[in-house]
């Protein structure tokens, strides 16, 4: 029997979540120092000097890319070893990929993750290879070493997962749940990918929020049976602004403050963690 009582869950700020927001005085590397954060999740091209800037506030820092053909792979991992990253999330293919096409794509982040020592973590994404929940879980049965960071608004709204079983539905990307290793923080409907959940009290209270507690859990639950899995979980929150379509808008202004309902989010992680224990 294996202790789990270090094993510890860190949340991150994802850099571009602050599009669109206000900077704080005291600038976005020290107000997420403040707020409680662990770290940063970077987007391509770095930031240099606030990458600079957050680690001289002890903050973690890992990165994101694309990988579009086999040798973007192997850069993102080199350049993310150069600067010490801690590891990558990754949007691979653009989903209309063969299985040959496909199979080669993932050959090399597999491959760029060993040469170059780095976590490189496949995202259950959109418009990438691994949208679709049944050709997913048959790539994690052809490369059992697989990696993934859930991004499972996309799997959530994208399938609508609650039209039909919900529950075989979550049984059968189990394959998937026991290879996350990372995630991105947003909680979407069955009808839009990332939406207002009001404060915590009122958040637990939403179908679609207590939906997500149970994926959070499983994965969390997963996480902390592995005998060689990381000592720490990254949760990195990721609330995106309306000139992408992520925040809805309504009369001209988004309907929720993003900085707050990260913080929201973490804290609905942090019971989710504590509750799998």
């Amino acid at each position: 029997m294996h202790s789990t009582t270090s094993r510890e869950l860190r949340c991150y700020y994802n850099w571009f979540s602050h599009s669109g927001l206000p900077t704080p005085d005291n600038g976005w590397p020290a107000a997420i120092q403040m707020a409680g954060y662990h770290g940063v999740q970077f987007i391509g091209p770095l930031d240099m000097e606030a990458l600079a800037s957050c680690r001289a506030l002890g903050l973690g820092t890992c990165g994101s890319g694309r990988v579009n053909h086999p040798e973007d792979a192997f850069r993102l991992a080199e350049e993310a070893r150069t600067h010490d990253l801690e590891a990558l999330t990754l949007h691979v293919g653009w989903g209309y990929e063969d299985d040959f096409e496909a199979f080669t794509l993932i050959e090399a982040v597999l491959a760029a993750s060993e040469q170059f020592a780095i976590p490189l973590y496949v995202e259950t994404h959109r418009a990438t290879i691994f949208q679709d929940q049944w050709r997913t879980v048959q790539f994690v049965r052809r490369f059992p070493g697989l990696r993934f960071n859930g991004d499972f608004s996309h799997w959530y709204t994208g399938l609508e997962m609650v039209y039909g079983d919900f529950d075989k539905k979550l049984d059968f990307i189990q394959p998937v749940i026991d290879r996350v290793c990372f995630m991105h923080g947003r909680i979407g409907n069955p009808g839009s990918m990332q939406v207002n959940i009001g404060t915590l009290e009122t958040a637990l209270q939403l179908p679609y929020v207590q939906h997500f507690c149970r994926i959070w859990k499983r994965v969390f639950y997963s996480y902390l049976e592995r005998e060689s899995a990381a000592p720490f979980f990254c949760f990195a929150v990721e609330l995106l602004a309306a000139d992408i379509y992520y925040a809805r808008e309504f009369e001209g202004r988004e309907e929720s403050d993003r900085w707050q309902q990260s913080l929201v989010l973490c804290e609905i992680a942090n019971r989710c963690f504590s509750d799998s224990r």
